[in-house]
């Protein structure tokens, strides 16, 4: 049945930001749209995408330390290098370039953007075949005093992409790109200058997880999992069995298992 589907049936409106635009408003669109990451363009080309991580990573050097985001562009943060597909092609395509991408530009004949396909598009379509044990992540741990500078450097150098928040066996929230970038932003846009690194040193996991996490039990089906994220328009369920965390499931370890 795959094979009879082609990109245009599932891919979705393009979400999209001029390279000139700042940073800020590039993170809006993506959290409004529920989107990461978010396709640049530039009079009209598509010249790469940029993500909340990319974001989180700009405003956290020490180089950017003393701009505001609200100075920063998209085009300092944008990766040329994305993946892109035609509207005619079968969906089977769309497997190996997602399990490399977190999102496949959609072009026309002439290389306009036309769409996007993302991991959700993808999923509501093509779901995999396997127990929920197959599609479950490990997950770091952190206490909730953990500092986000620490969290930031791991992200950076272990490529680690979000963390339980673990107080004595109890998971109080987990820690995103996403929360983190969302944080950074905020206090660089509403901390004056010469505060910024002390203000950043303080902060720690409790003050930026996102919580409640949504669960789900061991008993669960993938099919579940899927719907459930769908529905709260979510990257990221918590397993648990006898009430204790046992891993992640996430959108990427989803359509890892295609």
């Amino acid at each position: 049945m795959t094979t009879q589907l082609t990109i245009k049936d599932v891919m979705s409106k393009p979400v999209s930001i001029a390279k000139s635009a700042l940073i800020t408003e590039a993170l809006d669109r993506m959290l409004g749209e529920g989107i990461d990451p978010i396709i640049v363009t530039n009079q009209n080309t598509v010249v790469g995408t940029a993500s909340r991580r990319t974001i989180a990573e700009k405003i956290g050097s020490k180089k950017t330390g003393t701009v505001p985001p609200t100075q920063i562009h998209v085009a300092n943060i944008t990766k040329e290098d994305f993946t892109f597909a035609y509207p005619d092609q079968e969906i089977d395509i769309l497997i190996p370039l997602l399990q490399n991408y977190k999102i496949v530009v959609v072009l026309d004949a002439e290389h306009k953007l036309i769409g996007m396909v993302t991991m959700t598009d993808l999923l509501k379509v093509m779901k995999p075949d396997c127990p929920l044990e197959d599609v479950i992540e490990l997950a770091p741990k952190i206490s909730p005093e953990d500092r986000i500078v620490h969290l930031h450097r791991r992200m950076v150098d272990d490529s680690a992409t979000r963390f339980i928040v673990n107080d004595n066996g109890k998971v109080l929230g987990i820690v995103t790109e996403t929360d983190l970038a969302r944080a950074i932003v905020k206090l660089k846009g509403t901390v004056e200058v010469r505060h910024h690194d002390n203000r950043i040193r303080n902060l720690i996991a409790q003050d930026i997880m996102s919580a409640p996490v949504v669960s789900v039990n061991m008993t669960s089906s993938v099919g579940d999992v899927i719907d459930l994220m769908a529905e709260k328009n979510i990257s990221t369920v918590l397993v648990i069995s006898q009430e204790k965390p046992v891993g992640l499931i996430t959108r990427r370890s989803l359509i890892s298992a295609l």
